[in-house]
C-alpha cells in the first residue's frame, strides 16, 4: 500500500505543477467570478418550462452585464454585477430537441412511416402544453421513476429505472449537432481574452432512479477542437466511469482538454461519496487516481439547494442547515433522507478514511459554486434573481398551480451560487489551469474575495502585510493543495486567510476554519473553530461566538451595514494539531443576515412572510480545502 501512496502522491504533485506552470507565477493570481452551470433554451427541460428564447448569445450578454429580455415575462432584466467567465453547460441529453420540435424544424431524420407518426403526436403533445402552460406536467414524462426496495442497488441496472420517453422524437442527431454548432460559435464570439472568458462546456445528466449524479463537462479548448465531438449524454451511459472514458478516447483523439464537475449532491440518493462506485464494487487505487484526475473540483452550493452538510450529519455545527433542498428529481414519492455521500463535508472525511485503506483519495476535491439556472440568465443576487426556471420569475408565478404545498417550487430556492478563481489573467487556458490545481473556492451569490494559505512558518505580520498573497505562496501552500509534514512533532500547521466583503454587499459576521480528520483506527472527526469574527463578541468554553444580529426589516426588506465589518485578516494555528492524523482544512466565511428573495416577492404579494422558506439568509463563502498528510 504504501507504494501506491508515494506513487499516487507523486503523480498528483506533478500533475499540479504542471498546472500552475500553465498558469504562469501563482503569486501574481487575480479572483475572477463566473458560473459552471447556466442552461439556455437549447435543454429541453429549460423549454419546456418557459424558457423558448434565451439561447447562449443572450446568456452571454446578461452575464457581460448587457441589458436583455427575460423569456418568460419579457420584461428588460440586467445583472448587478457582471460576471468574468461562464459556462454554457445545456443538457447533452435530447439537446436543442424541443426548441428544432417548438420550430417544426426539418433537421429530424426520416425514419419511415411509423416513426413519422410517432413523432407528430408527440409534437402535437408537447406543443399542446406549451400553449395550455403545462410543460411542467410534460417535462415529468422524462423523469425516471423512484427507486424500489431498500440498501444499495445498482439505480443504472435497476428495473424502475426508466428514463422515460427519450426516444419519442426518434433520430435527433442533426437536431444536436445543429444546437452544439451554435453553442460553440457563440461561446467564440464571446470570449474575449483578459475581459470575459467563455468556457465551452455541457451536462452529463445522470439520474437513475432520480439520483441527482450529473455532471459539468468543460473544456479550454476552441471551437476547432470542440466542433470534432457531440457531448456524451447520459443516454449513451449513465456510469461516470464511462463518462472519463469517453473523456479520455476524444481527448486522445481531438487534444481537446476536459475535466467534469459534479454537481448538487445533496439529492444524489447516496451514490455520489459512496463508499464503493456506482457498480456497487470496492473503490480502488486505481478508481480513485482517474476519479481524481478527470473530476479535481466539486459543486457544493447552487439554486437546488447547498451541498456542505446537514445537522443530521454534523450536530455540532450550528451553521449547518443552510437551503436545505429535501427534493429527489423523479416521477413518484419517496422520502428525502440525508446521508454521508451526498454532502461535501462528510465525503472530504470519508476520502480521507478510503485512502487509509487503498493509498489514494478519491474525494480530495476543490469547492466551487454555480447557479444551475434554466433561464438563460446567470441569477445569483437574492434582490435581482430571477428563477432557477423561466417562469419562476415573477412573485405570482414561483408557486405552481395545483402543486402540493410540501413540493419544490420557485420558493423552495435560493439566488445561489458563484464560482471564484484565483488565476494569472482571465483566460481559458489560466481559469482551466486554477480549476485543475484547485485553487478555486464558492460562495452563495456575494463577491466575496477570499484567500488560504496553509505553512508551518509565516513571518510575524504577515496577515496584515500589503503583500499578504506572496508571502502565502512564499511561504506556504494556496487553498487546494498538499501540506507536507515537515516530521517534527512539536510543530502544528499555521494558516493565513484573508476575507473581503463584496464592496455592494454586506458586512462579515465571521470567519471560521472547518476541520476534518481521521484518526488511527480510521474514525471520522470534524471540528468548526471561529477564528474571527465582527463586534465585542466572546466565546464561550465550547469556543461557540454569541449570533451578530439582524438588522434586516421584515416589512421594507431592508437591512443596514451597522453590525457586522468588511474585512477579516488573520493567522490561525490549529490548537488540536496531532501530526499522526490526515487532515483537511477549508474556510467558511458568513455574512450578517440579509433578505432572501422570497421576502422580497413576499412583501410584493402584501404577505406578511413567504409561504414556504425563510426570510432571511446568511450568505457565504467556502474555501477549497488543503489537506495535511502525515
Amino acid at each position: 500500500m504504501m507504494t501506491r501512496k508515494i506513487l499516487a502522491s507523486t503523480l498528483m504533485i506533478a500533475v499540479a505543477s504542471l498546472a500552475a506552470a500553465d498558469d504562469k507565477s501563482a503569486a501574481s493570481t487575480q479572483v475572477y467570478f463566473g458560473d459552471t452551470h447556466l442552461h439556455s433554451s437549447y435543454s429541453f427541460d429549460a423549454f419546456l418550462n418557459n424558457n423558448h428564447s434565451a439561447d447562449p448569445d443572450t446568456a452571454y450578454r446578461w452575464a457581460k452585464g448587457q441589458p436583455v429580455i427575460h423569456p418568460y415575462n419579457r420584461a428588460r432584466v440586467q445583472i448587478q454585477t457582471p460576471l468574468d467567465f461562464l459556462v454554457v453547460s445545456d443538457h447533452a441529453e435530447m439537446l436543442g430537441v424541443m426548441k428544432a420540435v417548438r420550430n417544426d424544424s426539418d433537421l429530424f431524420a426520416d425514419l419511415g412511416l411509423w416513426a413519422s407518426l410517432k413523432r407528430w403526436y408527440a409534437m402535437r403533445l408537447m406543443n399542446n402544453a406549451i400553449d395550455t402552460d403545462t410543460g411542467f406536467e410534460f417535462f415529468g414524462r422524462f423523469l425516471p421513476v423512484a427507486a424500489q426496495g431498500e440498501g444499495h442497488v445498482d439505480p443504472v441496472a435497476d428495473p424502475s429505472n426508466n428514463i422515460g420517453d427519450v426516444d419519442i422524437f426518434g433520430d435527433t442527431t442533426a437536431v444536436g449537432t445543429a444546437a452544439w454548432t451554435d453553442i460553440v460559435a457563440s461561446a467564440e464570439r464571446h470570449n474575449n481574452p483578459g475581459t470575459f472568458t467563455s468556457l465551452i462546456g455541457w451536462e452529463w445528466s445522470s439520474i437513475p432512479t432520480g439520483a441527482n449524479l450529473h455532471r459539468i463537462v468543460i473544456s479550454p479548448d476552441g471551437a476547432e477542437k470542440s466542433n470534432q465531438y457531440l457531448p456524451f449524454g447520459s443516454n449513451q451511459s449513465q456510469y461516470p466511469e464511462d463518462l472519463w472514458q469517453w473523456l479520455g478516447d476524444t481527448q486522445e483523439r481531438t487534444g481537446a482538454r476536459f475535466l467534469a464537475i459534479p454537481h448538487n449532491s445533496n439529492i444524489s440518493k447516496g451514490y455520489m461519496f459512496d463508499t464503493t462506485t456506482l457498480r456497487g464494487e470496492e473503490i480502488t487505487a486505481d478508481y480513485a487516481t482517474r476519479r481524481m484526475a478527470w473530476e479535481p473540483v466539486a459543486e457544493i452550493t447552487q439554486i437546488k439547494g447547498d451541498s456542505e452538510t446537514s445537522s443530521s450529519l454534523s450536530p455540532e455545527d450550528e451553521f449547518a442547515d443552510f437551503e436545505g433542498y429535501e427534493h429527489y428529481i423523479q416521477n413518484g414519492p419517496i422520502n428525502y433522507v440525508a446521508t454521508a455521500a451526498d454532502y461535501i463535508r462528510p465525503a472530504l472525511k470519508r476520502g480521507l478514511a478510503i485512502e487509509q485503506k487503498v493509498g489514494v483519495n478519491p474525494y480530495k476535491f476543490g469547492l466551487i459554486g454555480s447557479t444551475d439556472s434554466h433561464s438563460g440568465l446567470s441569477s445569483s443576487e437574492e434582490n435581482n434573481f430571477w428563477g432557477k426556471m423561466a417562469k419562476d420569475s415573477t412573485p405570482e408565478t414561483k408557486s405552481r398551480p395545483g402543486a402540493d404545498s410540501a413540493l419544490r417550487d420557485g420558493w423552495n430556492m435560493s439566488a445561489s451560487g458563484v464560482a471564484a478563481v484565483w488565476a494569472a489573467e482571465n483566460t481559458r487556458e489560466a481559469i482551466y489551469a486554477a480549476f485543475k490545481r484547485k485553487e478555486v473556492y464558492a460562495t452563495s451569490g456575494p463577491r466575496m474575495r477570499v484567500q488560504l494559505f496553509a505553512g508551518w512558518s509565516f513571518p510575524d505580520g504577515a496577515a496584515e502585510a500589503d503583500d499578504f498573497a506572496a508571502i502565502g505562496y512564499s511561504n506556504g501552500v494556496p487553498m487546494g493543495s498538499d501540506l507536507a509534514a515537515t516530521g517534527r512533532t512539536d510543530q502544528a500547521p499555521s494558516f493565513l486567510l484573508r476575507a473581503v466583503k463584496d464592496p455592494l454587499e454586506a458586512n462579515l459576521d465571521r470567519a471560521q476554519i472547518v476541520k476534518g480528520w481521521v484518526d488511527a483506527g480510521g474514525v471520522e472527526h470534524e471540528q468548526v473553530y471561529n477564528v474571527a469574527w465582527s463586534g465585542e463578541r466572546q466565546l464561550d468554553a465550547d469556543g461557540h461566538l454569541p449570533a451578530v444580529g439582524n438588522t434586516v426589516d421584515l416589512e421594507s426588506a431592508r437591512y443596514s451595514n451597522s453590525i457586522g465589518q468588511a474585512e477579516f485578516a488573520l493567522q490561525w494555528t490549529d490548537p488540536d494539531f496531532d501530526p499522526q492524523h490526515s487532515a483537511f482544512y477549508y474556510a467558511r466565511i458568513l455574512q450578517i443576515p440579509t433578505p432572501r428573495n422570497a421576502l422580497f416577492d413576499a412583501r410584493a404579494l402584501g404577505l406578511d412572510k413567504p409561504p414556504k422558506g425563510p426570510s432571511t439568509i446568511q450568505e457565504r463563502a467556502y474555501t477549497s480545502p488543503i489537506w495535511y498528510q502525515p
